[in-house]
């Protein structure tokens, strides 16, 4: 677990800090002859970075420091701090800590802050500790999980974290701040939440559902400070002009870098006040895109001076976050977590350093993955023996050839819009229509082993027959699946409980692909490469079917989440995002209730 206090240097650490730096000691290590980011200036430097032991002594004019014990020549190269993740989730990569390490430190992303909500409502505090421990060499910190689980009018969810450990935790030295929150709940217990975060000195990361004008102005009045979802420039100005931090989301659902730079014009007076998140980004992206590196890279490629480029991936975020007395800038006392880059606009770092250790060259780890994976955390399937025959059911009113329904389509990522559709009935049940791409999805219980089961439909998926299906229904981690007929979405859902989680595709009776994801039915502790080969051909398979969407398992994911406009899904029924009510799946009123029971207690 990475706390904050323990990375600042020792007081024997400090004394020999002053003592190389006032040149009465060899350095352990010298980085020579590159051109560095000045940690406070927009210049590059010739300079050297002397290190002793975990930290940067300080930095001199090239050649200075006749010798150390070990030297790296940078001539001809740039050297810049470790890149920082503002905003992960890292349940999404599908990799557990050690995994998404070796994948992520060689390309230069040494620090990520992650809201472990996944963990959290399928473990518990005890999930949330997990993901924040690795023996590899990357600096996890806390965004504490506000509410697990997210309502409990709204879901049944899995596990139940008490506010007064929500709260105890903004106080832990490995927190930075309060995760990401619901914009719509004005309610007390989470107004008081936001208070405690204050009073701690904490940031509070926003999730600010495309909002604007006086709702805007509500959510951050509580003392929100930053925000991933702008997606527009006008969003992102509107809210750095109040003040907030923009982190700039390059996910697997959406790449905000792409609409943000696009007008650099535009954007240019909020630059200082960016920093960048992958969000929700798997195995398969990272190891294709990039993590941090591919925001640079896009940031760069739009036309963003270098300098500014590095600096929205380093000493923004760290500034920001409170954490530039520790790491985030090549300095003295700080961490000595830096990259050599051979070319700025490649982003490919030759050699990465954590802590004053060489961890990675020419892309690769130079480390192990050892970490240990805990029994518990792989029995996480609950469901019943049998599924019963009409699970997925939706019964028609009597009589009915044809009804109508509220359903949702998929844009720009994880958002839905709301729309009317006309279904077809058959046997008295209403029917998926894949020919108008309005297929049937529903949210599976598998915490409490009843398959408690939520439906409505949904348009963007564009599957011809067949389903898809996941254990990473956001943000309770139930089942969610997306079909064309009933047989093939229960085939899909008895498929994960023989996989113990995971995702899966099937059609006409068989099961075309699988990625296992053991560990909480949301990770794999397999070698990132093979989690990321196994996603590849998922959805292959899955565009085989019809799917158009790149990312077909993660974009699943969020079709239920509730908090972003119009509509969401739990296993209990369909959600108005903005009134945080269910609504009724068939039109023009409540002829079924699709799971949710009005009266029923939540346990």
């Amino acid at each position: 677990m990475t706390e904050l206090n323990d990375l600042l240097p020792t007081t024997a650490e400090l004394v020999r800090l002053r003592a190389v730096a006032a040149g009465h000691e060899a350095p352990d290590l010298i980085v020579r002859g590159g051109l560095v980011q000045s940690p406070g200036t927009h210049e590059w430097l010739e300079r050297d970075v002397l290190i002793a032991g975990r930290h940067i002594a300080t930095l001199t004019p090239w050649g200075h420091v006749a010798q150390a014990a070990k030297e790296i020549d940078a001539g001809g190269c740039h050297v810049v701090p470790g890149f920082i993740d503002a905003h992960l989730h890292i349940e999404y990569t599908n990799l557990t800590p050690g995994e998404l390490a070796r994948l992520s430190v060689a390309r230069g992303t040494t620090t990520v802050l992650t809201d472990p909500n996944g963990a959290a409502n399928v473990w518990g505090a005890a999930g949330m500790d997990f993901l924040l421990q690795t023996r590899t060499p990357l600096h996890v910190f806390q965004q504490v999980s506000p509410t697990t689980p997210g309502s409990f009018d709204l879901e049944l969810g899995g596990a139940v974290i008490p506010e007064e450990t929500v709260l105890s935790r903004l106080h832990d030295d490995v927190t930075l701040t309060l995760g990401e929150s619901n914009p719509f709940d004005y309610g007390e217990v989470s107004t008081a939440r936001f208070r405690e975060a204050l009073v701690a000195g904490r940031r509070i990361t926003g999730h600010t559902a495309a909002q604007t004008g006086e709702s805007l102005w509500g959510y951050l009045a509580a003392g929100v400070s930053d925000d991933h979802n702008a997606a527009t420039i006008d969003e992102v100005l509107e809210r750095t002009r109040l003040g907030a931090m923009v982190t700039v989301m390059g996910s697997s659902l959406t790449d905000n870098t792409v609409p943000l730079f696009a007008d650099l014009d535009a954007i240019a007076p909020a630059l200082p006040s960016l920093c960048f998140c992958a969000d929700d980004k798997h195995a398969l992206d990272l190891t294709t895109q990039g993590h941090i590196d591919h925001h640079v890279r896009q940031a760069i490629r739009f036309g963003i001076d270098p300098q500014q480029a590095y600096r929205m991936a380093t000493t923004q975020p760290a500034a920001y976050y409170r954490l530039d007395q520790v790491l985030g800038l090549l300095a003295p006392s700080r961490l000595a977590d830096l990259q050599i880059i051979p070319d700025l606009a490649e982003v490919r770092p030759s050699t990465v350093i954590v802590a004053g250790a060489i961890v990675a060259q020419g892309g690769t780890a130079l480390f192990r993955n050892t970490d240990q994976i805990p029994a518990w955390t792989t029995d996480t399937m609950r469901l019943p023996d049998v599924l019963p025959e009409d699970l997925f059911r939706v019964a028609a009113p009597e009589g009915a050839a044809s009804v109508q329904v509220r359903a949702m389509a998929m844009y720009n990522g994880y958002f839905k819009r709301a729309f009317t559709a006309t279904l077809p009935v058959a046997g008295g049940a209403v029917a998926a229509d894949p020919a108008q791409d309005v297929l049937k999805i529903a949210v599976v219980d598998r915490h409490h082993g009843d398959a408690l089961t939520g439906i409505g439909f949904v348009r963007g998926f564009g599957l011809r027959r067949g389903a898809i299906a996941i254990t990473m229904n956001c943000p309770n981690m139930n089942i969610s699946v997306v079909g064309a007929d009933d047989e093939s979405m229960r085939l899909a859902v008895e498929e994960l409980g023989r996989m113990g989680g995971g995702y899966v595709t099937v059609a006409d009776g068989e099961v075309l692909a699988r990625v296992p994801l053991p560990v909480g039915g949301m990770m794999s502790a397999a070698p990132f490469e093979e989690t990321a080969a196994a996603l590849a051909n998922g959805h292959a398979v899955t565009a085989g079917l019809g799917c158009p969407i790149s990312s077909p398992y993660i974009i699943l994911s969020f079709v239920g989440l509730y908090v972003v406009p119009d509509l969401g899904l739990t296993e209990r029924g369909l959600i108005d995002a903005v009134s945080q009510q269910f609504v009724d799946v068939l039109l023009p009123g409540p002829v079924d209730n699709c799971g949710h029971v009005h009266d029923e207690e939540p346990r």
